[in-house]
C-alpha cells in the first residue's frame, strides 16, 4: 500500500502538527500518514496471503445449496477501493470490487480484496452482498449470470442430488466428467444425466449450479471460463485494525499479489461458505472445520464440483503418477509445519530474508507485489498503466456495483423464501428483471481467437424416470459462527498448534 503525506505547516505545539496531519493526510492510496517500504504492512492493516478467494475470481459449484453464513455482527460499511496503478492488458479487463468476509477465527469481518478480473465471455457479474435478518447479518453469494438474460428466475429449493460419479467408461483420456443435476423443466425439476465432455486446454468449463438467495434459489447457467493464469490478478485479503477505514477520506489501493503459479497448489474448499480458500489451512482442525483441500476434496456425492482441480487433473492427464503427487504434497504439509506457506505478507518476507536452513517449501513465495508481477518476462499476462480517462471510470464504475447489490437485497428480500408460485396444478417460478450489472464482458465479435470461447457443452436431456429421494432437499443449517464449536483453531502463524492427522473426503474420480 503506498503512501503520500502532504506537507503540514509546523506548528509551535506538537498537538497541533499532529491534528493538521490527520486532517490534511489524503492520498491516492491510503489516507494514513507514515512513511512505508514498498508492499509492507501498515501498522494498522495486515496484509494475508491466506483467506477467501474474491468470488468473481473463483468459486465452487453447489448443487446442494444452503443459506448463507449467519453472524451477530453488523459488516462495517464498504471501503473506498482504488483499482492500482496497472492492469492486464486487453478490451475484456474489468476491475470488481472488494467485499467483507467472515473471519470466525478472529471473530471479525477482512476485507477480500478486489480483483483485475478478464471477465468470461457472455456473463455478468452479480455481486453479492450482506443483509439484515432476524437472527442477525447473512451473506448472499455473488455470481455470473447470462450476460443476455435480462429476468432473474427465482426457483423453489432443487431436490438433493443423486450424482454418483460416472455410469461408463470416458470416450478417452481427453474427456472430463461433468456432474448432473436437477434442472427446471415443464414446471418441476427433472433430472439432467451427467456426461463425458472434450475438455480444452484454454478453458475452463463450469458446471451449472445453483445459488441460494432468501428469495429463492437461481440457477446460473453453465459457462467457459478462463484457466486461473489466465483470469487476471488475485490481491491478498487484508485484515483492518478496528476503526481505520472509517477515518474521513481514508482510501485503499491493494499491492500484494497472490501469486497464481502456486494458487492451486495451496487451494481449498469451504462448502457452508461457499468459498474457495486459499493458503495454510493444513492443520487437521481446518479438517473439522470444514476445509477440505482440492487435492483430497472431489466426491461428486458430497453435492460440490472443483472446476479449477477438474481442469489442473485433465491438463496432467497423461501423467499417471500427477494426482498421487499432489496428495502426498497435501499430506506433507498437513503432518508438517514447517512446509505450510506462510500466512501473512510480513510471515514471507521475514522466511525470505531468513537462514537457508528454511524448509524449501516454505521459501516458495505465496504473493509478491504487484510492481514486481508487472516486470516479470515469464508472466502469462502483460500489463499496462491505467489512463486517467479509466481511473475515473473505474471510481464510477464502483459506486455502479454498490447500486446494483442494494438493488439486488431489495428484491430479494421480499417475499422471502417462496422462490415460486402456483398456478392451478402448476408452479410458476417468481421473475423478476434485476438491474442491469454494470459488470459485463465485451462481446464475442471484439474478442480476440485466444478469447473467443468454444461452443457451448451438449448436455443430455433430462430424465424423467429418475425420482428426488424426497420432495425437497435435506435440511440445510445455516452456519452461526457465533457458536464456537464451528470454529476451527487460530493458525499456526498466530498460534501455535501440534501436527496430525487431518481428515479426508473420499474421492470419486
Amino acid at each position: 500500500m503506498k503512501e503520500k503525506c502532504p506537507p503540514a505547516r509546523r506548528a509551535s505545539k506538537g498537538w497541533r502538527i499532529a491534528g493538521l496531519v490527520a486532517l490534511i493526510c489524503v492520498s491516492w492510496n491510503t489516507s494514513i500518514c507514515r512513511a512505508q517500504p514498498p508492499g509492507s504492512d501498515l501498522p494498522s492493516a495486515q496484509v494475508l496471503t491466506r483467506g477467501p478467494v474474491h468470488e468473481a475470481f473463483a468459486g465452487i459449484v453447489t448443487f446442494n445449496p444452503e443459506p448463507g453464513v449467519l453472524v451477530d455482527k453488523a459488516p462495517p460499511d464498504l471501503i473506498e477501493e482504488v483499482p492500482p496503478e496497472e492492469r492486464p492488458e486487453g478490451n475484456n479487463v474489468a476491475w470488481i470490487p472488494g467485499y467483507w468476509a467472515w473471519d470466525d477465527e478472529r471473530n471479525d469481518f477482512l476485507w477480500v480484496s478486489g480483483t483485475w478480473r478478464v471477465l468470461p465471455p457472455g456473463r455478468a457479474w452479480m455481486a453479492g452482498y450482506w443483509a439484515k435478518v432476524a437472527q442477525g447479518y447473512q451473506w448472499t453469494s455473488g455470481y455470473w449470470a447470462d450476460a443476455k438474460v435480462r429476468e432473474t428466475t427465482y426457483l423453489p429449493p432443487p431436490p438433493a442430488t443423486v450424482e454418483a460419479g460416472p455410469n461408463l467408461a470416458a470416450p478417452s483420456v481427453d474427456y472430463n466428467w461433468i456432474p448432473g443435476c436437477w434442472i427446471w423443466y415443464q414446471g418441476r425439476y427433472a433430472w439432467r444425466p451427467g456426461y463425458w465432455a472434450l475438455g480444452r486446454a484454454d478453458w475452463n468449463w463450469v458446471p451449472p449450479h445453483y445459488v441460494w438467495t432468501p428469495r429463492g434459489y437461481i440457477m446460473a447457467g453453465g459457462f467457459w471460463d478462463y484457466p486461473v493464469e489466465r483470469r487476471g490478478v488475485l490481491f491478498a485479503p487484508v485484515y483492518f485494525d478496528a476503526g481505520v477505514h472509517l477515518r474521513r477520506s481514508y482510501h485503499y489501493s491493494p499491492t500484494i499479489v497472490i501469486n497464481l503459479g502456486v494458487f492451486t497448489d495451496h487451494l481449498f474448499l469451504r462448502p457452508r461458505y461457499q468459498h474457495y480458500y486459499f493458503g495454510d489451512y493444513y492443520a487437521p482442525s481446518y479438517g473439522r472445520g470444514g476445509f477440505y483441500a482440492s487435492a483430497t476434496f472431489q466426491s461428486n456425492r458430497a453435492g460440490y464440483y472443483d472446476p479449477v482441480y477438474a481442469h489442473r487433473r485433465w491438463e496432467h492427464r497423461a501423467d499417471r503418477e500427477w494426482e498421487h503427487r499432489a496428495e502426498a504434497s497435501y499430506r506433507d504439509r498437513r503432518d508438517h509445519e514447517t512446509s505450510r506457506p506462510p500466512g501473512t505478507w510480513a510471515a514471507q518476507q521475514k522466511i525470505q530474508s531468513g537462514p537457508a536452513a528454511e524448509s524449501k517449501q516454505n521459501r516458495l513465495p505465496v504473493a509478491t507485489s504487484l510492481d514486481q508481477l508487472t516486470k516479470r518476462r515469464e508472466s502469462p499476462m502483460r500489463f499496462q498503466p491505467v489512463a486517467k480517462e479509466e481511473k475515473q471510470k473505474f471510481a464510477q464504475r464502483n459506486q455502479e456495483v454498490q447500486k446494483s447489490r442494494d438493488q439486488r437485497r431489495a428484491v430479494e428480500a421480499k417475499a422471502i423464501g417462496t422462490g415460486a408460485r402456483k398456478q392451478g396444478r402448476a408452479v410458476e417460478p417468481d421473475r423478476i428483471q434485476l438491474p442491469k450489472s454494470p459488470i459485463i464482458a465485451s462481446p464475442a465479435r471484439q474478442l480476440d481467437r485466444k478469447q473467443t470461447p468454444p461452443k457451448a457443452q451438449r448436455t443430455p436431456k433430462p430424465d424423467l424416470k429418475v425420482q428426488p429421494k424426497s420432495a425437497i432437499p435435506r435440511p440445510q443449517p445455516i452456519l452461526d459462527t457465533r457458536n464456537p464449536q464451528s470454529s476451527p483453531q487460530r493458525p499456526e502463524s498466530e498460534k501455535k498448534a501440534s501436527p496430525g492427522r487431518g481428515e479426508e473426503v473420499p474421492r470419486d474420480r
